[in-house]
């Protein structure tokens, strides 16, 4: 639609790179779908939580039963909501460490009838320990303090790897539910966005190498197979394609006369700017790309602050520098805008609506400058 209204000529690299899907809308699909294969495998926990905190007494008594097993509560219980796969994870995970309560449970309360088996127990942490690395890419993705179109593609293609070595589980479940997670993932995910690949290609720390490593993770493939070399090829002459479009201005190639020192002779600024005017813009961006991709790695550390290296280092590229300006403010998940666009639906309920609109706003404002 949108292309339609502007027209293909006026957008980078004529709209192929417009449409970014939120991945924590796909990765809360892809979970869910694997949730449905194994809901009955759990239910006996989710009955367990939603018993012993239905009351406040039996939170109490619950408490109780903890200190004479000697096990020390450090999270309370939370029943998950059926429909947010992030809750039945952290459902699993605090249930887990209080199995011996639950057991005590069934010994002193006769009313309790959920009292999950081993295989139950044994399968819930087998699930909690895969899920995690779900729940903890999502976290990273909903990050608002710092860059995350650099870590997007890494973190999907480590996802892919782990669901095919569940596929391999002698345990059905667990096998059926990689199935409908690959099913599901292949559906958002096959044609992973060039935009995304370039943004990997422009993590000083990562450059071709982790490009090659994500899609060779990604398609199962050898690094050095001819597949994975043209891939990445692919991503560096999209990369390349997108660099002639924001070529520099000419201006930005003038000698600047607060560098050029007064023993300078005259004749090599004259020289300088003759050379500068007569090289051909495709050249002079292909060579930025090769000089860009052929320095050294950046040391790798995960507190690394791309935006900051483009700012000091990334001079020596100037056009490239734009690009990576550009591609890096883009999320990866609509989540926090959502959220933020969300928020007074949660501050004006049916008990509190008579809030004026500054005090409304004072609301909605305060906790995002805490």
């Amino acid at each position: 639609m949108i292309v339609e209204k502007i027209g293909k000529k006026k957008l980078p690299l004529e709209g192929t790179l417009l449409h970014m899907r939120c991945c924590a809308h796909n990765l809360n699909l892809i979970v869910k779908d694997g949730l449905d294969v194994m809901k009955s495998a759990i239910v006996n926990i989710r009955e367990s939580v939603a018993y012993w905190t239905a009351t406040g007494k039996r939170i109490e008594k619950f408490e109780e039963m903890a200190k004479f097993k000697k096990v020390k509560i450090t999270r309370k219980l939370i029943l998950d909501c059926k429909t947010r796969w992030n809750s039945t994870f952290e459902m699993l995970e605090i249930a887990l460490p209080y199995r011996a309560v639950f057991e005590r449970a069934k010994q002193t309360d006769k009313q309790y009838e959920y009292l999950p088996t081993d295989k139950e127990w044994e399968f819930a942490a087998d699930v909690v320990d895969k899920l995690k690395l779900f729940y903890e890419i999502t976290t990273l993705f909903l990050g608002t303090k710092y860059v995350t179109a650099n870590i997007y593609f890494p973190k999907i293609c480590e996802i892919k790897m782990k669901m095919r070595q569940w596929g391999t589980s002698t345990n059905p479940i667990i096998k059926n539910m990689a199935e409908e997670m690959t099913t599901k993932f292949d559906k958002y995910w096959t044609d992973i966005q060039g935009l995304m690949g370039m943004s990997t290609l422009l993590d000083p720390r990562y450059k071709r190498h982790m490009l090659t490593a994500c899609f060779a993770m990604l398609h199962g493939i050898e690094p050095a197979s001819y597949e994975c070399i043209e891939l990445v090829d692919d991503i560096v002459a999209r990369l390349h394609a997108l660099l002639e479009e924001y070529e520099v201005e000419e201006n930005e190639y003038q000698p600047c006369e607060e560098l050029i020192s007064s023993k300078t002779p005259a004749i090599m600024n004259v020289f300088n700017d003759i050379v500068t005017k007569q090289s051909p813009a495709a050249a002079r961006l292909q060579g930025e790309i090769e000089k860009y991709l052929s320095d050294a790695l950046v040391p790798y550390t995960e507190k690394f602050n791309v935006l900051d290296w483009w700012k000091v280092a990334g001079t020596r590229y100037p056009t490239l520098r734009k690009v990576a300006r550009d591609v890096f403010s883009i999320p990866v998940t609509t989540v926090a805008s959502e959220s933020a666009f969300s928020t007074s639906g949660r501050i004006l309920s049916e008990h509190r609506s008579r809030l004026t609109p500054d005090v409304l706003e004072a609301f909605d404002v305060l906790p995002r400058l805490a």
